[in-house]
């Protein structure tokens, strides 16, 4: 199926496109430089020094050791290898885990099947009108048996960030392993793992301009950590598996380029996304923005529509060649309302009228322009369709 003639794409959340610098970056390890990095010839220490100059490059921007750098093949392996990893390593000390009811799924359904399969006992802490975790909330949970603490940096569907330092702050003083989901984080917030007090953060490429199928796990010196994969000895015994050497070069060069330009790209979406904001919310009736209205990332802007399901706005949309989502793309297919926004205390109906408009490098004014242009009027003819909905007048923007 071809895209429609007009192509905007505001779903950046879900993958970005490859930025060209990246293909260009990778192109000669998949064939002229395409050795295997633990081969002992030439051809393999090409590959290896590769492998190592990229791990250097992640580590200077985390500001870590570049042997606390762990290649993986996506951020949903970062965090199974994270918290499955922590937790079976310390099974001796504990088995409790603590987590928010907004994680993703590759954090949330983890935890879950350590409860269910494994005899773990895993906290879910609620979340304020906003998605935020109360770090006090951590603190009162932490017992002698806790022994992980996984809290996404920024949410994936509403785009809160979490204050991650502060909820560091209280896990460090107890000596407890602190995790963080980055994987939307990453390119746009600050990634130094000090300052955020992580002992482990999961990122993925292609949030962030690079290839999709790798990902990095970050695991601070003498944190504990069980392999969840075996076989040889990559990654320093941690993740085996022959490296993806043209897929490191390019997360590496993603992450180089987006922490270099990270304050001018973000600076400019975030005006973009403030004026798609006001747009909708001055022109739409019985339009919610969700999500913290400040402590947000920079391209994030998400909604709920009374009256209307979010899917139909986003075939709507689709046909008119816009690019959106109405939440997670993981569970984008699925008839459930959305369990960050149902832990937002949202009520259900409302839930399944959600959208989500995530912007990028390549949007412009004239973008934001067209989807105010025309949104309100798809969300007025849906209502219209809504015999539980009466409908309103659409406000015309000023």
């Amino acid at each position: 199926m071809q895209r429609p003639a007009k192509f905007i794409y505001m779903d950046h959340a879900a993958t970005t496109a490859v930025d060209p610098r990246v293909v260009e970056a990778m192109l000669p390890y998949f064939t002229e430089k395409y050795g295997n990095a633990s081969s002992i010839h030439a051809a393999g220490r090409e590959a290896h020094e590769a492998m190592e100059n990229a791990r250097r490059t992640v580590a200077d921007i985390l500001g870590a050791h570049p042997e606390e750098v762990i290649f993986t093949s996506c951020g949903t392996e970062s965090d199974n290898l994270a918290i499955r990893g922590v937790a079976f390593a310390s099974r001796k000390k504990g088995n409790h885990i603590i987590t928010s009811s907004i994680e993703h799924h590759a954090v949330g359904h983890t935890c879950e099947q350590l409860e269910k399969e494994f005899g773990f006992e895993v906290t879910y802490l609620p979340v304020d009108q906003y998605g935020r975790v109360d770090p006090d909330d951590v603190g009162r949970a932490i017992t002698d048996k806790t022994i992980l603490i996984t809290i996404m940096y920024a949410n994936n569907e509403v785009g809160t960030i979490q204050p991650i330092a502060e909820i560091g702050k209280i896990a460090r003083a107890k000596g407890i392993p602190f995790h963080t989901d980055a994987v939307q984080a990453g390119g746009t917030l600050d990634l130094n793992v000090d300052a955020l007090n992580v002992d482990l953060l999961s990122l993925s490429a292609h949030k962030f301009y690079g290839p999709k199928g790798i990902g990095v796990l970050y695991q601070r010196r003498l944190t504990p950590l069980l392999p969840m994969q075996t076989g040889g000895g990559h990654e320093r015994g941690r993740r085996a598996g022959t490296e993806n050497i043209p897929y490191i070069v390019g997360l590496a060069t993603a992450l180089k380029l987006a922490h270099e330009h990270r304050e001018q790209n973000n600076r400019r979406i975030a005006q973009l996304r403030d004026r798609l904001i006001k747009g909708v919310l001055d022109t739409i009736p019985d339009a919610y923005l969700t999500g913290h209205p400040a402590d947000r990332l920079p391209n994030s802007a998400s909604f709920v529509f009374g009256g209307v399901e979010g899917e139909s706005i986003l075939l709507h949309l689709d046909m008119m060649g816009v690019a959106a989502s109405s939440g997670s793309a993981c569970t984008s297919g699925s008839t459930e309302p959305s369990h960050v926004l149902t832990a937002l205390g949202l009520p259900v109906e409302i839930c399944h009228g959600s959208l989500r408009l995530t912007l990028g490098n390549e949007n412009t004014e004239e973008d934001v322009d067209y989807v105010l242009s025309i949104l309100p009027g798809i969300i007025h003819n849906l209502r219209a369709l809504s015999p539980s909905y009466e409908a309103t007048p659409v406000k015309e923007r000023s």
